[in-house]
C-alpha cells in the first residue's frame, strides 16, 4: 500500500491506470467505511483512498478543530484490505490558496446546487453540501483525470442527502464517474456507524439507538397507515421523549428528495438530531 500526501506523486502514480475507484473518507475509520472500501475491491479496480478533514464542509461552531484524526490506525486497517492507496493530504494541496495564519481554504470557486441542499441537513448546516461537493469534485479532478477509463466512486447511503447530491452533480455536469452506493452498517443496537459516535458515552450510544428503532417503527406503521403527516409528527414526539433534541424528521420522495405525497411509494425517513453536544444523522428507506 502506498501512502501519498502531495498532487504530482498521485498523478504520476496513477497515470495510465484504466479502472480506478475512490473511497472518500475523512478517516477515524470504522466498519462503515470498511464495507464500502470492500466494495470498491471488488470492481477488481485500483483502489484509492482519501483521507482529508475538509474545513470547507463545516460551520464556525461545529466540530472541524475536534474532530477524530487517528491516521496510523486508519492506515493499519486499509492495509489489512489491501488498499493500493491512501491519498492523505495537507491543506495546502487540496486548497492552493489556503492560509494558514487565518486558517482559511481561499476557495472562491464553489459549487452551486439546487434548493434541495438548503433542505433536511443543509438547513441546519448553510453551506455544509456546497463544501462536500467542492472538495469531491475536486478529489475527482485529482484522482481520474489521469487518463483512467472507468472511474468508480463509493460513497455510503447513511449520509442519504450528500449521496442524492452528488449523483446529481456527476449527472449534471457530465462526470464519466459511476457513483455506487454502501448500505449503512450498524452495532448491534442498530446505531449507525459514525466517526463521531466517539463522542458519547456507552450510555449516550445506547440513547442514540432509539433513532433508528423510531425509524423503523415509522416504516412499519407506513405499512398499515400511509398517513405521513401522522407519522413524522409521531416520531418527532417519540425521539423528544427519549432525549432526543431534533433538528427534523421527514418522509420524503427517494427520486427527488421533496416531502411525500400520498401517491408515492417509494419513500424514504430521514432524522437528524442530538444527544448531548453530538449531532447524529439516519435514515430508513421504505416501499409502501
Amino acid at each position: 500500500m502506498q501512502v501519498i500526501t502531495d498532487e504530482k506523486t498521485l498523478r504520476q502514480t496513477l497515470k495510465g491506470a484504466e479502472k480506478i475507484a475512490l473511497v472518500p473518507t475523512m478517516g477515524n475509520l470504522h466498519q462503515g467505511h470498511i464495507s464500502l472500501v470492500k466494495q470498491a475491491l471488488a470492481t477488481g479496480a485500483k483502489v484509492v483512498v482519501s483521507i482529508y478533514v475538509n474545513p470547507l464542509q463545516f460551520g464556525p461552531k461545529e466540530d472541524f478543530s475536534r474532530y477524530p484524526r487517528t491516521l496510523q490506525q486508519d492506515l493499519s486497517l486499509l492495509q489489512n484490505e489491501g488498499v493500493d492507496i491512501v491519498f492523505a493530504p495537507d491543506h495546502l494541496t487540496m486548497y492552493p490558496n489556503f492560509d494558514s495564519t487565518q486558517q482559511s481554504t481561499g476557495q472562491q470557486v464553489m459549487i452551486a446546487l439546487p434548493e434541495v441542499a438548503n433542505h433536511l441537513c443543509g438547513a441546519h448546516r448553510p453551506g455544509h453540501f456546497n463544501g462536500v461537493a467542492t472538495v469531491v469534485l475536486k478529489l475527482f479532478n485529482l484522482v481520474f483525470s489521469n487518463g483512467c477509463l472507468e472511474p468508480i466512486a463509493v460513497f455510503g447511503k447513511k449520509d442519504y442527502q450528500q449521496l442524492w447530491l452528488i449523483k446529481m452533480m456527476v449527472q449534471q455536469l457530465n462526470l464519466p464517474i459511476t457513483i455506487l452506493s454502501g448500505e449503512t452498517m450498524r452495532n448491534p443496537s442498530g446505531l449507525a456507524m459514525s466517526s463521531r459516535n466517539g463522542y458519547l458515552t456507552a450510555e449516550q450510544q445506547q440513547q442514540a439507538s432509539s433513532m433508528y428503532q423510531v425509524l423503523q417503527q415509522v416504516a412499519q406503521g407506513l405499512q398499515q397507515k400511509p398517513d405521513f403527516a401522522y407519522w413524522q409528527q409521531w416520531a418527532k414526539q417519540s425521539l423528544v421523549e427519549q432525549g432526543w433534541q431534533l433538528d427534523y424528521i421527514e418522509i420524503c420522495q427517494q427520486h427527488s428528495l421533496q416531502a411525500a405525497q400520498k401517491e408515492d411509494k417509494d419513500i424514504v425517513i430521514l432524522a437528524a438530531g442530538y444527544i448531548a453536544n453530538t449531532r447524529l444523522i439516519d435514515n430508513l428507506e421504505c416501499n409502501l
